[in-house]
C-alpha cells in the first residue's frame, strides 16, 4: 500500500533554502560562468597573464589561454567561436594594444571582469636604440616600425620583462580575483604576497648579476626589452624593431655594425619562437656570437625553462655572459 506523507510547509521550504545555499556554497563566484567544477573560469590573453593567473589562483581557478604556444601573440586572429567563448569567462586577464584580435573579442564578450593588464603599472615609449648619440637616417625608425606604437597609444607593452613592473600586475590580477571571487580573497591575497616576493628578489638578482659589466649594450632582433634595459641601466639596440619577422634596412644593418664596435658588444641575441637568420646575417658581418633573449610571450618545448622564472633567469645568465659581467 502506498502511503503519501505530507511535508509541512515550513520544513519544505527550509530544505529549499538549505539546498539553495548549497548550491551556492559549492558553485561560488563561478557559477555566473557555468563551471560545473565551482573553479573561477579565468582566460588569458597570453602567457605572462596565464602565469599570474595560475600562480595568484592555483586551484581555486580554471585558466584557459587565447594564445596557444608557439603562436606570435602579435599576430593572433581569434575565430567567432573562440570569441563566444570568451563570453563565458568569470574573468578576462590580458594587455590591451598588444593583440588587436583580442582586443576586438574583449570588447564584443560582455564579461563584467575584465583586467587590462595596461592599466595596473605605468606603461612607456621605448625606441629601438636606446642611445641617443646614434647617428640615423631621417626616417630610418619610422619606415622599419623601430618605434612602438600599438593602436597609436606608442607604449611599449613589454612590461612582464620588467620583474618591478609585473610584480604592480600581479598585485592588481591578485585584487580583481579577489573581487571576482570573494570567498577565496584570503587566498588570492596570500599567494599574491608570495608572488610579489618571489618577483622581488628576481629584481635583485638582476640588479646585482648586472651591475658590473664590461659592456652595457645588447643588440636582439626583437626590441622587446625596454623596461628590462631601463630598469638595469642597459642599452637595448633592436634589430627589427617589434616584428621580430619584419627584416631590417641596410642602413639599420649598418648602423648595429658600429655600434657593436663601438660599444664593445660581444654577442647579438635572438628570440626562441622566432627565427635567428637576421641574427646569425649580423654576426656573421660582425663577427660576433649568438645567444637568446627570450621576450617569454610563450612558452614551449625550445624555452630555456619550463615557467616564467626559469626562462628569466636563462635571460639574465645569457646577458651576464655577453656583457661581461664580473
Amino acid at each position: 500500500m502506498n502511503v503519501r506523507r505530507l511535508i509541512p510547509a515550513a520544513a519544505l521550504a527550509g530544505a529549499v533554502a538549505l539546498g539553495a545555499t548549497a548550491l551556492t556554497a559549492c558553485s561560488g563566484a563561478s557559477a555566473a560562468g557555468g563551471n560545473t567544477d565551482g573553479r573561477l573560469a579565468v582566460t588569458a590573453s597570453f602567457y605572462p597573464m596565464q602565469f599570474l593567473a595560475e600562480r595568484i589562483g592555483k586551484e581555486h581557478v580554471a585558466v584557459t589561454t587565447l594564445t596557444k604556444p608557439g603562436v606570435e601573440p602579435h599576430d593572433l586572429e581569434i575565430t567567432p567561436k573562440q570569441t563566444g567563448r570568451l563570453g563565458e569567462s568569470d574573468v578576462i586577464l590580458y594587455l590591451k594594444t598588444l593583440q588587436p584580435a583580442v582586443d576586438k573579442a574583449v570588447a564584443q564578450s560582455g564579461v563584467k571582469n575584465v583586467v587590462d593588464a595596461g592599466t595596473l603599472t605605468a606603461l612607456e615609449a621605448h625606441a629601438a636604440s636606446g642611445h641617443d648619440d646614434h647617428d640615423h637616417a631621417a626616417g630610418d625608425h619610422a619606415a622599419e616600425g623601430e618605434e612602438h606604437d600599438h593602436g597609436g597609444a606608442g607604449k611599449d607593452p613589454h612590461v612582464w620583462l620588467d620583474p618591478a613592473k609585473y610584480a604592480e600586475i600581479a598585485k592588481g590580477v591578485g585584487a580583481a580575483l579577489g573581487k571576482a571571487d570573494p570567498a577565496h580573497a584570503a587566498d588570492y591575497e596570500k599567494n599574491t604576497a608570495t608572488l610579489v616576493t618571489e618577483l622581488g628578489s628576481l629584481d635583485t638578482e638582476f640588479k646585482d648579476g648586472l651591475k658590473n659589466t664590461a659592456s652595457k649594450t645588447f643588440i636582439t632582433t626583437h626590441a622587446a626589452f625596454g623596461y628590462l634595459a631601463e630598469r638595469y641601466g642597459l642599452d637595448q639596440e633592436g634589430i627589427s624593431g617589434i616584428d621580430p619577422e619584419s627584416e631590417p634596412s641596410p642602413a639599420r644593418m649598418k648602423d648595429l655594425q658600429g655600434v657593436a664596435a663601438k660599444d664593445k658588444v660581444t654577442t647579438v641575441f635572438f628570440e626562441t619562437p622566432a627565427g635567428d637568420k637576421t641574427a646569425k646575417a649580423l654576426a656573421t658581418d660582425t663577427g660576433l656570437k649568438t645567444d637568446v633573449l627570450d621576450p617569454l610571450e610563450g612558452i614551449t618545448d625550445k624555452s630555456q625553462g619550463a615557467d616564467y622564472f626559469e626562462v628569466m633567469r636563462s635571460n639574465l645568465k645569457n646577458l651576464q655572459k655577453a656583457l661581461g659581467a664580473k
